[in-house]
């Protein structure tokens, strides 16, 4: 009974303080003016950015300080994604997530490095027992760094809830100075069923915007029938960087009364896939611009809405005039303002939604299944947001799933049966994904007697593809009978220009070593300082395998003073 008190207390005690957000409980994690190059909630490729980015000067080292009392029960160190990254979990029941990082405090990078050598691996994910490593508000914990997908040096900066969602640091006093208006690359109207339309057509339309004396925006005029939406392009950017980075909030107003609204406050990573939903996909697969839709279309669940009224759809009525207002804040409630005169007006003749039909209907509620040749395709139910005809054409190796203007929220499975290759031939196959200028890039390739598999939520053309040649080793400051006696670090650098470097091994007189590899530059380091070396005359071994199996090997002797 003692127990049961005391886990309801503690629920209790976290659902409290979580409900009132504190907004002194956490620090800025580097001690130099915030200037960021990614908001939260911002619209990445196939996900919303969970943190913030924040620039370190363009350099890599900075102090990171750990932003309250806690605990770290979370390491993951990772060629891709996050790189280097740490989770401290506080009393209070939220978790401070640290990414990209270039190395921890002296402490915790030995608690790491044991247990890397010990797994004979560069890539690991640890969780510490409770209290085995806690740390103090304001301890260093970790230097920022440049690791994994990021894209130059800066700190990823997160807080998750008690559930693991992410929140916007801003609404616990991470400050950061704003005092511009977001601004607005273009404003479209969109038609959403098939009696409506704008200007006598029913494709997606862009209004010419006029500048205001105030610094927003009046659209042109437009006539329109029946159920319309309205999609805007916008950024915003902060004092001190140029970045262009996302917003806080986008609301909707029609003749006075807000009928739409979304917020980045917090969302849920398992929703997060649906901000293919949330843009108008095509136009930015086309255009690589993001048009946000403020209005929800079925099979969006999102939870960033708020205040919405019929789903944010306008219908309009012939005869009647109405004005509709887009609101685009930035945290600091900066505003820009776009109005939108509209006037119902029935038109006699109406240019059409043109739908190219194929033999290939996909359902959102209905599994698809497509078999020919060598072939066989599996899109199951709840991959589409609507329905879609599919231009599916297999021909020889290759097989054409439409092309990359329709989003995937579940993974298809595409089979390719291989029995008319050789065994020794089959060894070196892969599947790959053809992209622009005739390139391809490898796909995880499943491989099960004749049937070779993928599975990819990336429409477009996949084929068969032979890899016969060996990654390539190109040493840096390592050469035979050198002396390294005042080097740091050796270094290598590694590559395979056909299906990629799978795996890498190194040692130095038998014993493993533990190199770090950095997948943007091909470079493996390994760190003199982690004392392997005994002795003065030592023999380096590196092997290095693609993702068919051809490996590469370099072996060396240098010199060095233990």
């Amino acid at each position: 009974m003692r127990i049961i008190t005391l886990f309801l207390v503690l629920n209790i005690g976290i659902g409290y303080c979580q409900k009132d957000i504190p907004k002194d409980y956490f620090i800025n994690p580097l001690d130099i003016p915030l200037a960021v190059s990614g908001t939260y909630g911002e619209l990445r490729s196939n996900h919303f950015h969970s943190g913030i980015d924040l620039k370190t000067e363009g350099q890599e080292g900075l102090k990171v300080y750990a932003a309250a009392d806690g605990t770290i029960t979370r390491i993951k160190i990772s060629h891709f994604g996050y790189g280097k990254a740490m989770y401290i979990s506080h009393p209070n029941g939220y978790t401070s997530v640290y990414a990209h990082l270039q190395k921890f405090s002296p402490e915790i990078e030995a608690y790491i490095k044991k247990r890397q050598y010990a797994k004979e691996s560069y890539e690991i994910e640890l969780f510490p027992k409770a209290g085995a490593l806690s740390v103090k508000k304001g301890e260093v914990v970790a230097y920022s760094g440049n690791t994994g997908g990021s894209g130059g040096p800066h700190l990823h900066f997160e807080i998750r809830d008690a559930k693991a969602r992410p929140m916007n640091p801003m609404s616990f006093g991470i400050d950061i100075k704003d005092t511009k208006k977001p601004t607005i690359n273009s404003v479209w109207i969109y038609s959403l069923d098939e009696n409506s339309h704008v200007n006598g057509d029913q494709q997606p339309t862009k209004l010419r915007l006029i500048p205001l004396d105030d610094g927003n925006f009046k659209a042109e005029g437009v006539n329109a029938i029946g159920k319309i939406g309205i999609g805007v392009s916008t950024i915003d950017q902060q004092n001190l960087a140029a970045n262009k980075n996302g917003v806080y909030k986008i609301s909707t107003e029609l003749n006075g009364q807000e009928n739409f609204a979304l917020e980045m406050k917090r969302f849920s990573f398992s929703e997060t896939r649906y901000i293919n939903r949330l843009i108008d996909y095509p136009y930015y697969k086309k255009n690589r611009s993001r048009i946000t839709k403020l209005f929800i279309e079925k099979n969006n669940p999102l939870t960033i809405y708020k205040n919405t009224i019929d789903k944010g759809i306008f219908n309009v009525e012939d005869s009647l005039s109405y004005t509709a207002k887009v609101l685009v804040k930035d945290f600091k409630d900066n505003t820009a303002e776009i109005s939108i005169p509209i006037q119902g007006k029935q038109l006699a003749e109406i240019s059409k939604k043109e739908i190219i039909k194929t033999p290939y209907l996909v359902k959102p509620t209905e599994n698809f299944t497509f078999n020919s040749g060598i072939f066989d395709l599996y899109i199951p139910k709840g991959s589409l947001y609507e329905h879609a005809y599919l231009d599916i054409q297999a021909n020889g190796d290759t097989i054409k799933i439409h092309q990359d203007e329709i989003p995937l929220h579940k993974n298809m499975t595409i089979v390719f049966d291989v029995s008319n290759y050789s065994e020794s031939d089959k060894k070196k196959l892969y599947i790959g994904r053809l992209g622009y200028n005739n390139q391809h890039y490898h796909v995880k390739t499943n491989k099960k007697n004749n049937r070779f598999s993928t599975r990819t939520r990336t429409l477009g053309s996949y084929s068969l593809f032979t890899d016969l040649n060996k990654p390539t080793i190109v040493p840096i400051n390592v050469s035979d009978k050198k002396w390294m006696s005042k080097a740091d670090f050796l270094k290598i650098k590694i590559d395979d220009a056909d299906s990629g470097v799978k795996s890498y091994r190194a040692t130095i007189n038998g014993k493993f070593i533990l190199m770090e590899y950095d997948y943007k530059t091909g470079m493996l380091v390994y760190d003199f300082n982690d004392k392997i070396i005994t002795e003065t005359e030592n023999k380096f071994k590196l092997i290095v395998l693609d993702k068919v199996g051809n490996n590469a090997t370099f072996e060396t002797t240098f010199f060095r003073k233990p």
